[in-house]
């Protein structure tokens, strides 16, 4: 269990933080863009649970932000580390069933969607293009395995629930290619 008795600790100061197995590297680090990167889709993700309606999304969503720290553990932890918090296959494969479920009342896209809609699809797609952010981050890192296919299934779901949030898919804003020439 995690205990935070005191906020600031002044070891940052210098520019570099701290992973888990108490080395230190820059906060200019890749490694730290994309700890950030997953930071930030997760508040994205904070940001659009305001927005959707309550329910399964919802209950999804909340699942997704703890998995989110558990990657962010994942990403700071060094490879060779006995008993590290990493993201599991049956992580991926809950965010797989998610998509199925909600993709399956969907309609066939016949179009891009833009990322707009219902004010909750909109926040959506804004944390689905930051956690795109946070996978290309994590590539650039060097990372892979479930960690990385969790942040790109994530991404999927993100779409898949902003559709199902736009009135399963009615409500979507279709691309029209050169349509504003």
């Amino acid at each position: 269990m995690v205990k935070l008795t005191k906020i600031y600790t002044r070891t940052g100061d210098g520019g570099t933080t701290g992973l888990v197995d108490g080395s230190r590297v820059s906060k200019a680090d890749a490694i730290m863009a994309a700890i950030g990167d997953v930071d930030e889709a997760n508040s994205a993700i904070g940001v659009a649970l305001t927005l959707v309606p309550a329910g399964a999304v919802g209950a999804a969503l909340t699942r997704f932000q703890n998995d989110l720290f558990d990657l962010g553990a994942d990403l700071a932890t060094p490879d060779g580390i006995d008993g590290a918090l990493r993201i599991t296959p049956p992580q991926v494969a809950r965010v797989e069933a998610e998509i199925d479920r909600l993709n399956a009342d969907l309609a066939p896209l016949t179009s891009f969607v833009l990322p707009a809609g219902a004010a909750g699809a909109a926040a959506l797609h804004l944390a689905r293009a930051i956690t795109r952010r946070a996978e290309r981050s994590a590539v650039a890192a060097g990372a892979g395995g479930p960690a990385l296919a969790y942040l790109n299934r994530l991404s999927d779901y993100l779409f898949v629930a902003a559709r199902h949030v736009n009135k399963g898919g009615a409500g979507d804003v279709l691309w029209v290619p050169g349509g504003s020439r």
